[in-house]
């Protein structure tokens, strides 16, 4: 190949040493890969590179180019490109607007090389690498292979004569297969990753092998790129034909005295009363009358008119002015949310504080957004719906689930073929009103690709300072959302954006106690099932003890959905019954229950009932609501290694070691010996091994556990606690304290045990439920050591066994010396 006006010539290769290594500056370039034989003109990007490159030019050497890899920031240096590279005479490119950190080049191939280090990195870095040579073992073969290769590029530049003219003519009369495939390669349109496959491939038949299926890819490639063109230029002729002929027709209508544009001008001007009948804003109003005005002086079979005609048809339906009538009686309000929901009376509250406060202040108030956050089936998007209706408002809900792309939040650009608004303004399109109930569903299952971060567009339409001109790429003109209310569910805060959060009213949705699952089921579930399954006048009833029954053993959930479930399937097989006329239960019973649902399928936990040493129950919060955990600590002969069995995570693991240093740091008023620690092993367990646990609430048990086995003081079994604990004894608060206080009554305890500053967290627990506990506040780990230990025995049972087998010990011992004297008089 001819270089041009480059000088390539008066750059010789590197000598290499004895060992075949050359020593040359370093060029780590992106997305490039240089073959040996080729020109390429190259981007050096970084201070370090562009010195190494003037290095090269100045004396006149060569330098090794090679391809940047996909590395973190901080990889060392030899991680930071692939080491198959190759050494390249460099020239300057005419012209260019170099800079310090950015240098312009053309590059000559000249051989392959694989760099084994870098000899030093400052102030460019140099490379040591092995010079490596081309493999070719059947010649026969080789010539066969470059004749098919040839040939299949000969079919590439009959379907793509992009390349010129002078290379061509060259690569045909190349004879040697290594510099062919080299120059092939070269020419073919892959990515960088796949060049670097043909670099590092020394073989050259192989090389050979992977250039004719990346040309046999083009040449398909091609094929059907052609066969689309002529499906374009077929579809374009239909057009052309049509409004040729139809252009004709209109010639013909008006020598017929029949004139074709009455009909399109008089939507002309139907479509100009519309405009002026709609009140548009200023600004709305000039865009509409624009692009009309543009529409008239358009052929109506212009694919143009379409979009133009679509554009202001949305100018036209969506909601500038129209708005529901706010209803600011907050008895009705708070009738409507009593009637679908029970409890939440935090979020029922703030709601009614929101009507209140849009009475007085009337459109002063901007509107809040209302962020719901909790478990699944709880209540959140139909809390949404009621929250309409006791405003008066529509309610609309756009499911952000699987989101991916901007343009749903911003909509396309009208330069997009079938470019629509974005769902924003599509769903105030429905809702008709300007001030709806706008419901964002599952707005922490966004998701972010190449496409844009959508939670990002979300930024305007949540900020009540920015949303009173929210732009949408489709329609061009501001959009006023600040009458909106906007109100967004999620699972969980952990997925969302800071600057996204920080726009939110956060609201949070705690599991359903069973008390409250029992009024739902009562108020809302059971009704509506025995409705929707034809059974109102068949007195069916649920008795008390069945739904405790399907709620503790038949679900395990924070909401209802499961618990619905289940009340329908016995509904359906009641209503098969009736319909067959068989005889059917009317009052349903746990026997019932598991008669039509089969055996249980959630198994309480084992509830410890007799003192027993190391052995303690605490209280732990779940995403079901709260649930009681038990803690088994035992001793074993060994070398003072603390073993934690039941899927524990790493916080819970740190509070079984915090609470063995508090045990071990007051070893001696307990009167425990330090030996102890060194002669046996601690194993602690929590049952359920297959369920995760973690969180530092259960410290205090942990740590009552480890100074049961210890002291074997037994621990009293009818209490139930829960709290952190530190190295000094201090019990601090945790969280979930109503869940945990309900789970205790629920399974029995009266007596429980919780850190003194949990004390105000008892607001929110029932008062039923307070009238049947016990609850004893501490703030030290000696106040639940003199409550729960009971007295330690008069002898410990490890030392009665240490003492056993030291007897036990002498006792052979003795045998031993009488038998070796026995064998000794026998011998003399």
């Amino acid at each position: 190949m001819t270089t041009g006006d480059f000088a390539f010539e008066n750059i010789e290769n590197a000598i290499p040493d004895a060992d075949n290594i050359v020593e040359l500056p370093l060029l780590i370039v992106p997305g490039q890969v240089v073959y040996p034989g080729t020109l390429a003109p190259l981007m050096v990007v970084g201070k370090p590179g562009v010195i190494a490159a003037d290095m090269a030019l100045e004396n006149d050497t060569t330098a090794i180019v090679a391809l940047r890899r996909d590395s973190s920031p901080n990889a060392p240096l030899m991680e930071t490109f692939h080491p198959v590279a190759c050494e390249v005479a460099l020239e300057p490119m005419p012209d260019e607007d170099n800079r310090v950190d950015r240098l312009i080049l053309m590059g000559e191939g000249r051989r392959r090389v694989e760099i084994l280090a870098i000899v030093r990195t400052e102030p460019y870095p140099i490379a040591r690498a092995f010079v490596l040579t081309d493999m070719i073992s059947d010649a026969e073969k080789l010539r066969a292979r470059m004749q098919a290769v040839l040939d299949l590029f000969s079919q590439v530049l009959d379907k793509d004569d992009s390349l010129p003219e002078e290379m061509v003519d060259y690569i045909f009369m190349v004879d040697d297969p290594a510099e062919l495939s080299d120059l092939l390669a070269s020419t073919l349109d892959i990515d960088a990753s796949e060049r670097q496959k043909l670099l590092e491939e020394l073989d050259v038949d192989k090389r050979l092998e992977q250039i004719s299926l990346h040309l046999a890819r083009e040449i398909h490639r091609l094929e059907i790129a052609d066969e689309m063109n002529d499906r374009v230029n077929e579809e374009i002729s239909k057009v052309q034909r049509e409004m040729y002929l139809r252009e004709q027709m209109r010639v013909i209508q008006q020598e017929l005295g029949e004139n074709a544009d009455d009909i399109f001008q008089q939507e002309i001007t139907e479509l100009r009363a519309s405009i002026l009948k709609a009140r548009l804003p200023q600004e709305v109003h000039e865009r509409a009358m624009k692009e009309t005005a543009r529409l008239a002086i358009m052929s109506p079979m212009s694919p143009e008119s379409g979009v133009i005609r679509t554009y202001i048809d949305w100018l036209l339906t969506v909601p500038w002015h129209e708005r529901s009538r706010d209803n600011l009686n907050l008895k009705n309000a708070e009738r409507v949310l009593e009637k679908d929901h029970y409890g939440l009376e935090k979020i029922k509250d703030r709601v009614l504080e929101h009507i209140a406060v849009r009475k007085l202040a009337r459109s002063k108030m901007k509107s809040p957004v209302l962020c719901f956050v909790g478990p699944p089936g709880v209540g959140k998007t139909s809390l949404g719906k009621s929250i309409a209706e006791a405003l008066g408002r529509k309610f609309v809900r756009m499911s952000l689930g699987g989101v991916h792309d901007e343009a749903e939040i911003r909509g396309h650009r009208r330069t997009y073929i079938g470019a629509l608004p974005g769902r924003i303004v599509q769903t105030m399109k429905r809702a008709g009103t300007r001030n709806p109930v706008f419901m964002l569903d599952e707005i922490d299952k966004m998701a972010e690709d190449y496409r844009g971060d959508p939670a990002a567009a979300l930024l305007e339409v949540l900020d009540p300072e920015q949303n009173n001109e929210f732009m949408d790429h489709y329609l061009e003109v501001p959009y006023d959302l600040s009458e909106v209310l906007f109100i967004a569910t999620a699972n969980d805060l952990y997925p969302l954006p800071e600057a996204l959060e920080d726009r939110l009213e956060i609201i949070e949705f705690r599991a359903y106690t069973e008390e409250e699952k029992l009024e739902i089921a009562k108020r809302f579930l059971i009704p509506r099932q025995i409705e929707s399954h034809g059974l109102q006048r068949r007195g069916i009833q649920f008795q008390k003890d069945a739904l405790e029954t399907l709620i503790r053993q038949y679900t395990l959930e924070a909401g209802v959905r499961n618990l619905e479930r289940e009340i329908a399937s016995i509904c359906r097989k009641i209503t098969r019954l009736v319909a067959t006329e068989k005889t059917f239960p009317r009052r349903i019973t746990p026997s019932q229950v598991e008669k039509f649902l089969g055996p249980p399928q959630v198994f309480r936990t084992h509830v410890n009932r007799e003192d027993n040493i190391g052995l303690a129950t605490g209280l732990v919060w779940t995403s079901s609501g709260g649930d009681i955990q038990i803690i088994e600590a035992s001793l074993l002969p060994g070398k003072g290694s603390l073993t934690l069995t039941g899927s524990l995570g790493d916080v819970l693991q740190e509070s079984a070691q915090t609470a063995l240093s508090y045990m071990r740091s007051r070893a001696k008023e307990m009167g425990v010996s330090h030996d102890d620690f060194e002669d046996y092993d601690v194993h602690i367990h929590m049952p359920e091994g297959a369920v995760p646990k973690d969180g530092p609430s259960a410290g205090i048990t942990l740590a009552i556990a480890i100074i049961s086995v210890f002291t074997e003081r037994k621990i009293r079994a009818p209490y139930a606690m829960t709290g952190e604990v530190t190295l000094r004894g201090h019990v601090l608060p945790v969280g979930g304290v109503k869940e945990k206080v309900l789970a205790a009554r629920r399974y029995g305890f009266r007596n429980i045990i919780l850190p003194r500053e949990n004390e105000k967290d008892l607001v929110d627990v029932p008062k039923q439920a307070l009238k049947d506990l016990n609850i004893l506040f501490v703030d030290n780990m000696q106040t639940i050591m003199d409550v729960l230990l009971l007295e330690a025995p008069a002898q410990r049972q490890r030392d009665i066994d240490a003492e056993k087998e030291e007897a036990a010990a002498e006792e052979a011992e003795k045998e031993r010396k009488i038998r070796r004297k026995k064998k000794t008089d026998s011998d003399d």
